[in-house]
């Protein structure tokens, strides 16, 4: 069950946007990759993360691994470039993004993957986005999250986790720099109570 944020308040009927800069915070992983963090970038995010979770097709996957079958431990949706995306709030997300990092990305995000982490069970494993152009040039993935608070773990490719992020309630992340090809991610496994989160991942084009 999703429990409201408090920092929600009855002023904020709709989902909306505060500026991308303001209270973001850069971490500098190591010389070439970074992430900056900016929390409560979205106002209302448990309006959204409703209709995200009562709109989106969502689909359940199964993958071969260890010479068996198994089930992907989220729901995941994606939406392509000239996809529309579930809710207007995302589609001015996405312009935002784009134009507070044009100069260091070059481009535009143009893409949106949505998963759906429904307790402590779901989880996605250590991994890079490193499908298309991001294996060899630097890029950025942006992470909107909402829902109840859960952990993105980062560490260097093969090492020891390194950083920590509580993310949930309207939090957005982005990953630049070598960040994709020189670090790993993982939404771990918990045995706490928690609630259910929606993560929103924008990305320019041939980067998975």
């Amino acid at each position: 069950m999703l429990q409201g944020s408090l920092f929600d308040s009855a002023t904020h009927v709709h989902p909306t946007l505060r500026a991308v800069g303001d209270g973001m915070n850069r971490i500098h992983l190591d010389a070439r990759s970074w992430v900056d963090v900016r929390p409560e970038w979205l106002a209302a995010p448990d309006v959204l993360f409703e209709h995200l979770a009562d709109h989106v097709p969502w689909r359940a996957e199964r993958r071969h691994m260890y010479d068996r079958m198994v089930d992907v431990p989220r729901l995941t949706c994606f939406y392509g470039a000239a996809d529309p995306l579930p809710h207007p709030v995302l589609e001015t997300a996405r312009e935002m993004l784009s134009r507070h990092y044009a100069d260091e990305l070059g481009e535009s995000f143009v893409t949106a993957g949505l998963c759906y982490y429904r307790d402590g069970a779901d989880s996605v494993a250590w991994h890079g986005d490193r499908i298309g152009r991001s294996r060899l040039e630097d890029t950025m993935v942006a992470i909107l999250s909402v829902g109840q608070p859960r952990t993105l773990a980062l560490r260097p490719n093969g090492g020891r986790t390194a950083y920590r992020l509580g993310l949930g309630h309207g939090d957005l992340v982005v990953m630049g720099g070598a960040c994709q090809r020189e670090w790993e991610h993982c939404v771990p496994k918990t045995a706490d109570a928690v609630g259910p989160r929606i993560s929103i991942q924008f990305r320019p084009a041939g980067v998975r």
